[in-house]
C-alpha cells in the first residue's frame, strides 16, 4: 500500500463514527448442565440479547425485546444462569425461564425489586440469586418452574455476590461485605448448610463464615464438580489467587502463586475468571500479568500451563468448562482483535462462534498496545499501556499528538482487550496512554491501595507524568496533549486542568464527577460509602472531599474543555457537568457541553455514539489539530 505523507491527527480513518459500538458486545457464555447448549449474551445497542447454539449449527436467538436481557443490581452482570436444557434469565424486574432448544420465555418471580447471578441446582430443581429491593439485598432461592414464591435463604448483610450451589445440593456458598467496604476491599465468604421442609424446599439450617479477614477480599466460590472442594480467588497475599478449601479436612491451600492476578474487581455480578474442569482434577483460569492476560491450566497441585493455541489472545473473560469433557468457551481478545467467542478442547485449536459486529478491521489497520512505566511525581513506579499512531495509508514527520485515557472506577485497569477509544485515535494519527494510575488494580494489591485516601492525587500526578515522559522520550507532542476520561476519569480530567493548566491543550469530560458531596448524596447504595475509603469518612475529612471537588475550583480551567453527559444518569447526574459549564461560561473558557437523552451510566445507542465521535473529532481539530 503506498503512503501519503499527513500531519499526524489529520488522517483519514477506516474506522468512522458510525462504526463504534461503545461497551464490549458479550456478556457472560455457559454450557447447560448437559453440555449440548452453550448459551450466551449480545449486546446490541441497549437491548440485551440471550443466544443459543448446538454443537456446530448456526447460533439462534431465545429472548426479544420484549424480554430485555439486563442485570440491574449495583452495575449490572450476572444476567442468566443454565440448567438442564433450559436458562434463567433477568428481565423486567423479575427472573423468566426459557426452554431450550426454542421455548417462550415466562416469568418465575413476581416483579419486585432487581434480581441478578441466578444459578441452577444440580438436579434442575431450584434457583438461588441475589435480589435487591428498596436498598436491602438478600439471597432468595425459587423454584425453577416458578411455581412457589420466592424465600429467603440469606440475609443481613449489605450486599451479597457469586451464590454457587453445592452438587449434592447440602450447601451453598456465596461471598457477603458490609459498608463502607468494596468487594475488592473486604469481604467475606460464607456457606449455608441447607435444609429441606416438608414441601422439598431448601433453607439455610446453618450459616458459617468461611473465610474473612481484615483487609482481605473473596471472590467466585465454586465447588468441584465431584462436591470434594471449594475453590476461590483471595488477595490475602497480596495478589489474587486461586485458594481449594477441603470441605472434609477443612483445610484451605493456595493453588498459585507470583506477580499475576486470577482475579478482577467485583464491579458486577457474574464475574468469573476460573472455572473447574468436568473431572474435578483441575481448574482453568484467566491469568493477568502487567496487563496481558493468558488461559492456564492448573492441576491440584498447583502445576500450571498455557492453554494451547491462544497465543494470539491477550484479554479473557468469563471463561466456562463444558460438564462432559475437556472443553472450553471463553471471550478472547487482544489490542488488535475485537472481542470473540471462542470454544475448544484442550489441546486443540479453537473455533470462533461469535465475532464482534465492530469486527471490520484486519489487524494491520490497527494499533498494537505496549506495556509501559515511568517514574511517578514521587519517584514510585507507575504502569501503562502505549498505543503508537498506526495508519498503513499514512507516513507523518514530527511527534504525534498524544491522547491520554483514565480509566473509570477508579479502581480498574486499562488491559490489553480490544478498544474502540484507542484505536479511533491511533488511526487518525494521535498515541495514546492509557494510565494504570497508582490505584489501579491488576498490579498487586498494594498498588490499588494507593488510593486510600488519595483519590484526586495519584490519578492526577501520574496522568500529568506519563504524558511527560512519552514527551520527553520523543514519543508525543508535548505541545499537542489531550486528556480524556469518563465518570471516574472524567473527576480526574477535571482536577487535573485545575492543577497543571499548562500540561494539556484540551480535556474531554465523559459524565465526570466534580462535587463529591453530591455524588454522596445522589449515587446508587453499591457505592454509597466508596469515598469513605477513597478521600476518608464525612464529616471529618470534609475539607478533603472539598479540595477534591472540581466544582469548588471551576474558575481555574482555562483549558478548552469538552463534556459529554447522559440526562437519565443516575450515579453522575447531569447537574455534576452542568456545574462545571456554568463556571467555564463565566470564565469565557472554549467549551462544548453536549447532551443525550435517555442515556445513562455509560452510552449505548448507536446514534448516541457515532454523535459523540463525529463531535469530538471536530473539537480536537479546532482546538488541538488546527489550533493555535
Amino acid at each position: 500500500m503506498n503512503q501519503q505523507h499527513a500531519p499526524y491527527g489529520t488522517w483519514q480513518s477506516p474506522l468512522t463514527a458510525e462504526m463504534m459500538r461503545g461497551s464490549r458486545p458479550f456478556g457472560d457464555a455457559q454450557f447447560d448442565h448437559s453440555g449440548a447448549y452453550l448459551v450466551w449474551q449480545e449486546r446490541r445497542g441497549k437491548l440485551g440479547v440471550l443466544m443459543a447454539q448446538v454443537g456446530t449449527d448456526a447460533p439462534y436467538e431465545l429472548t426479544d425485546e420484549r424480554t430485555p436481557v439486563s442485570g440491574r443490581v449495583g452495575y449490572g452482570g450476572g444476567e442468566f444462569g443454565v440448567g438442564d436444557g433450559f436458562v434463567i434469565f433477568t428481565s423486567n424486574h423479575r427472573l423468566y425461564r426459557v426452554d431450550l432448544p426454542q421455548g417462550l420465555p415466562y416469568p418465575i418471580t413476581p416483579a419486585f425489586g432487581d434480581a441478578a447471578a441466578p444459578v441452577v441446582s444440580a438436579d434442575g430443581a431450584w434457583v438461588a440469586y441475589v435480589h435487591s429491593d428498596e436498598g436491602v439485598d438478600r439471597l432468595l432461592v425459587v423454584d425453577s418452574m416458578g411455581k412457589t414464591l420466592p424465600r429467603i435463604v440469606a440475609e443481613g448483610s449489605d450486599f451479597f455476590m457469586f451464590p454457587t450451589w453445592h452438587p449434592k445440593g447440602t450447601h451453598l456458598a456465596y461471598v457477603a461485605w458490609q459498608h463502607p467496604h468494596m468487594p475488592w476491599n473486604e469481604t467475606a465468604l460464607m456457606v449455608a448448610t441447607l435444609a429441606y421442609d416438608k414441601q422439598g424446599a431448601p433453607y439455610a439450617a446453618i450459616t458459617e463464615t468461611l473465610v474473612s479477614g481484615p483487609n482481605v477480599a473473596i471472590t467466585q466460590p465454586q465447588f468441584s464438580p465431584d462436591g470434594r472442594y471449594l475453590a476461590y480467588v483471595s488477595d490475602a497475599s497480596q495478589w489474587g489467587h486461586l485458594v481449594l478449601h477441603d470441605l472434609a479436612e477443612g483445610t484451605d491451600t493456595r493453588l498459585t502463586s507470583g506477580t499475576c492476578e486470577h482475579g478482577t474487581p467485583a464491579w458486577v455480578q457474574g464475574t468469573r475468571t476460573f472455572a473447574w474442569q468436568h473431572d474435578s482434577q483441575s481448574l482453568l483460569a484467566i491469568r493477568s500479568e502487567n496487563a496481558f492476560a493468558a488461559l492456564w491450566h492448573y492441576d491440584l497441585a498447583g502445576k500450571g500451563v498455557p492453554v494451547a493455541h491462544l497465543n494470539s489472545y491477550s484479554a479473557f473473560e468469563r471463561v466456562a468448562c463444558h460438564p462432559q469433557r475437556a472443553a472450553y468457551a471463553a471471550i478472547a481478545a487482544a489490542s488488535v482483535i475485537p472481542p470473540r467467542l471462542i470454544t475448544g478442547d484442550l489441546g486443540e485449536p479453537p473455533r470462533v462462534v461469535r465475532r464482534a459486529a465492530h469486527e471490520r478491521l484486519a489487524p494491520h489497520w490497527l494499533s498494537q498496545a505496549q506495556a509501559i512505566t515511568w517514574q511517578g511525581h514521587d519517584g514510585q513506579t507507575v504502569h501503562g499501556l502505549y498505543s503508537p499512531p498506526h495508519n498503513p495509508r499514512y507516513e507523518s514527520s514530527g511527534q504525534p499528538p498524544l491522547m491520554v485515557l483514565v480509566h473509570g472506577g477508579p479502581t480498574s485497569q486499562a488491559d490489553t482487550t480490544y478498544n474502540e477509544q484507542v484505536q479511533f485515535f491511533t488511526t487518525r494519527g494521535w498515541a495514546v496512554l492509557q494510565v494504570n494510575h497508582r490505584g489501579s488494580t491488576g498490579y498487586g494489591k498494594p498498588y490499588m491501595d494507593k488510593h486510600a485516601g488519595n483519590w484526586g492525587v495519584y490519578d492526577v500526578e501520574d496522568s500529568v507524568t506519563g504524558a511527560q515522559h512519552l514527551a520527553a522520550q520523543g514519543l508525543a507532542d508535548a505541545a499537542r496533549m489531550v486528556i480524556m476520561g469518563s465518570s471516574a476519569g472524567g473527576f480526574t480530567v477535571l482536577l487535573t486542568l485545575i492543577r497543571h493548566p499548562q500540561v494539556f491543550r484540551c480535556g474531554v469530560s465523559l459524565y465526570g464527577v466534580s462535587n463529591l458531596f453530591m455524588l454522596a448524596l445522589d449515587t446508587h447504595k453499591f457505592e454509597a460509602r466508596y469515598n469513605d475509603w477513597l478521600l476518608g469518612a464525612l464529616p471529618e475529612a470534609s475539607p478533603v472531599w472539598r479540595e477534591r471537588s472540581a466544582v469548588f475550583h471551576a474558575d481555574r480551567i482555562r483549558t478548552p474543555l469538552m463534556l459529554f453527559q447522559g440526562l437519565d444518569d443516575d450515579i453522575v447526574p447531569p447537574n455534576q457537568s452542568e456545574a462545571i459549564v456554568s463556571a467555564l461560561k463565566r470564565s469565557g473558557v472554549p467549551h462544548a457541553y453536549i447532551t443525550y437523552a435517555g442515556e445513562g451510566h455509560g452510552f449505548r445507542a448507536p446514534e448516541t455514539l457515532k454523535d459523540l465521535y463525529t463531535q469530538l473529532e471536530r473539537f480536537l481539530l479546532q482546538h488541538v489539530i488546527y489550533g493555535s
